[in-house]
């Protein structure tokens, strides 16, 4: 079956005419992360009764800021081609599905654009929280009405896809046990945060013993910010900072494990000895990691993206710990 006459470009649209998307009147499904056919059914099932939908198809394999995640894979039109052309041609519905393919940059121009009578939000399908997004601000301007929805079609699903994307993100990052520079050390911070599902920050720690002759690290343990109790659940049930409207940097919500948390009781459990080991991060602990940091036997840090103007840098350094950044 083709879809042939349902799909639309923004590319083709940008600079002409709009009148192909604005007279269906209808709801858009933002460009989402994958998702499953029963996942897309159950939305068809809630959204086409009232009127035509459109879904949104990202030109780009990832959501932008996660290039070569798979728990962060956009969903593409051959994955859903079959289903929306049996749907369209069934004859049972009043109205249809289209597509618009668009790149993801492109979205608050189309929302701006076009006066869609809902749009729907696949959770996990953009970086950082939307509602400090600039396409969140058009559509606060506009009164559209915003339905924020899981991209799994139940929790079995959630915790079954996390089991098998993780195997995924494993066999791509190997952390091999030897020694390496302090800013190969960064880096592969930075690639343990990459095992995180949270899109609002993904945040990676080493830890690495000092080597004679002062100039590599021996890698001791690594960990990342990991969201509890399963990766998946705050893309199923809904982002704790995006329900609670939270402002950049909260500390109050947020559904993760710190990385340094997470680092720590990895170390408890494994029996692992702090004492002299210097521990790598991507982005500076934030004041209560810090505090607590004051209290262990870690004696050096080094970090990369600065975090609550520099708060923890001035409280480690007060307990006697050094500190320094390497921009990488």
């Amino acid at each position: 079956m083709s879809t042939a006459g349902y799909t639309l470009d923004w590319a083709d649209l940008a600079f002409g005419s709009k009148k192909p998307l604005r007279e269906l009147h209808a709801t858009i499904i933002v460009a989402p992360r994958e998702i499953s056919d029963a996942r897309f059914r159950q939305l068809i099932a809630t959204y086409l009764p009232k009127g035509n939908l459109v879904l949104g198809i990202a030109k780009e394999p990832y959501i932008d800021g996660f290039k070569g995640q798979p728990q962060f894979r956009t969903l593409q039109l051959d994955d859903v081609a079959s289903t929306i052309a049996k749907v369209n041609a069934s004859g049972k519905a009043k109205y249809r599905i289209y597509t618009l393919a668009y790149n993801q940059r492109d979205l608050p121009y189309i929302l701006e654009k076009i006066p869609f009578q809902r749009t729907v939000l696949v959770n996990g399908s953009w970086k950082q929280t939307f509602h400090t997004l600039p396409a969140y601000y058009v559509l606060a301007a506009q009164g559209t009405p915003i339905d924020m929805v899981s991209p799994f079609a139940s929790e079995q699903e959630a915790r079954s896809y996390e089991t098998r994307v993780l195997s995924e993100i494993t066999a791509q990052h190997t952390f091999a046990v030897k020694n390496y520079s302090a800013e190969d050390m960064l880096a592969l911070a930075g690639e343990a945060a990459q095992f995180s599902f949270d899109y609002s920050h993904q945040t990676g720690v080493t830890l690495g013993k000092l080597q004679p002759g002062g100039k590599t690290f021996k890698l001791v343990s690594w960990a990342y910010n990991r969201i509890v109790p399963f990766q998946t659940y705050a893309m199923h049930y809904g982002a704790s900072r995006e329900t609670h409207f939270s402002p950049p940097h909260d500390l109050n919500h947020y559904d993760t494990v710190h990385a340094e948390v997470e680092l720590l009781v990895r170390a408890q459990k494994e029996h692992i000895d702090l004492h002299g080991t210097t521990l790598f991060i991507n982005l500076l602990p934030c004041p209560s990691c810090a505090r607590m940091f004051t209290e262990t036997d870690i004696g050096n840090f080094v970090y990369s993206v600065d975090h609550s103007e520099g708060y923890a840098v001035k409280m480690l350094e007060a307990a006697g710990k050094t500190v320094r950044r390497i921009v990488l």
